[in-house]
């Protein structure tokens, strides 16, 4: 990797405060820019090479958004990227949009009615629990330790992308399972540790859900953890929470990503239809 890459990469770990995994992306990302000065046919070029590796356009972009950062900060250093930018940038794909994978009620129900043996089955049940009540990403929960649950206001702080707290409510039910497990939990500050104390591989959650789920009688939706997030935010829509609170809850940082995880489904318009429809008697 070039001087320049690695430059931007330091300032971006030491000044911005980004995460290592956000460093690891930057890293991966540029493994496909062959010269760290190029030309607009080069840039074509490498979008190019990107989908005849057979890269969907959703990796595409996400390839796209960590070189147009290193694009904007060899002209502009770290001020903010806007549209009076004069550098160089690789257009976005145009994506295919899918109805995002979510649990329903039934799933739900069965997760919250599961009696587990132990202390791993235990953490495992509060852990979802946690994640569909909150709506937090995998490493936010991973990451919560027990001075951040408040139990007597209902409020637990996360730990967001970007070093950026935030603090979400939680509901009475959720303290419940949070109390039990509590006491049964290993000795230590991570809410939900290995045995030895320390932070959960989210792989092996991963696959702990997915066998969870089976187990109970239900397949799993595609990205089985994450859905947890989808659900949440879809269900806050449905029962009349506003996209703005939501957008505060997932600790997104424009509207634009809240309003695709907040898209209601087709069962949703159908129950309105009726209400809206001008073909509809009004009494």
């Amino acid at each position: 990797m070039t001087e320049q890459f690695e430059q931007f990469i330091r300032e971006r770990q030491f000044i911005s405060n980004v995460s290592l995994r956000t460093v690891e992306w930057y890293r991966q990302s540029f493994a496909w820019l062959d010269t760290p000065e190029p030309t607009n046919d080069q840039l074509k070029s490498l979008v190019i090479r990107m989908r005849e590796r057979g890269l969907k356009p959703a990796s595409c972009n996400n390839r796209i958004r960590a070189l147009n950062a290193y694009l904007h900060w060899r002209v502009e250093g770290i001020s903010k990227c806007g549209a009076g930018c004069k550098h160089l940038r690789i257009p976005k794909l145009k994506e295919e949009h899918r109805v995002l994978p979510t649990y329903d009620q039934s799933a739900i129900t069965k997760l919250m009615g599961w009696k587990p043996k132990g202390q791993t089955q235990t953490r495992l049940q509060t852990l979802v629990m946690t994640l569909a009540d909150i709506g937090a990403r995998i490493d936010e929960a991973l990451n919560v330790e027990w001075p951040d649950v408040d139990f007597d206001n209902l409020l637990v702080t996360l730990h967001g992308k970007g070093a950026k707290d935030r603090i979400v409510p939680f509901s009475v039910e959720l303290r419940r399972y949070l109390f039990r497990w509590q006491k049964i939990a290993p000795k230590g500050r991570l809410v939900f540790a290995s045995r030895n104390g320390t932070k959960l591989d989210r792989r092996d959650v991963l696959r702990d859900v997915k066998l969870l789920c089976r187990s109970l009688g239900f397949n799993p939706p595609e990205r089985s953890i994450h859905a947890f997030r989808h659900t949440f935010a879809l269900n806050y829509i449905r029962r009349g929470g506003s996209v703005f609170h939501l957008q505060k809850a997932l600790g997104h940082s424009s509207l634009e990503m809240t309003r695709r995880y907040a898209s209601l489904q087709t069962a949703d318009l159908q129950a309105l239809h009726p209400k809206v429809s001008l073909l509809t008697p009004r009494v």
